[in-house]
């Protein structure tokens, strides 16, 4: 598949032997993947981009994943993403609040690596149809 062809991810994860760990696993799956350690190079980087999926922690350094998801969804608008939360937070009022925030899917850590590659294709998959709707 040619480079322009690939999907671009950006994986928002402070921790950096997961955010290496997530980049090979979905290179390997054929994605171009972009790190942000923060919040606030993952906005820049989607203002300037326009990933087609963002993969966010919400225990950042700067700003929590709620606030990232909050601005992707208000400073962007028309343009919408896909985001998929991955975090450690697993009780259910974290996941309420994830989608309350604008999350389109919600996994936790640790999590398997088919999940997280199928959950990412679903979400790139069901942006495409609302696309070509």
């Amino acid at each position: 598949m040619a480079e322009a062809d690939r999907k671009r991810i950006v994986v928002v994860e402070d921790d950096e032997p997961i955010a290496a760990m997530l980049r090979w696993r979905l290179e390997d799956a054929g994605f171009t993947v972009q790190t942000a350690y923060n919040g606030t190079d993952a906005l820049a980087y989607a203002a300037e981009h326009r990933p087609h999926l963002v993969i966010l922690d919400l225990m950042l350094p700067d700003m929590d994943g709620l606030q990232v998801c909050r601005q992707l969804r208000k400073l962007y608008q028309p343009w919408t993403v896909p985001v998929l939360m991955l975090t450690a937070l697993d009780q259910p009022i974290d996941r309420l609040r994830g989608f309350a925030h604008g999350a389109d899917a919600y996994l936790t850590k640790p999590f398997d690596a088919e999940e997280l590659l199928k959950t990412v294709r679903l979400l790139l998959a069901e942006m495409t149809l609302s696309q070509s709707e």
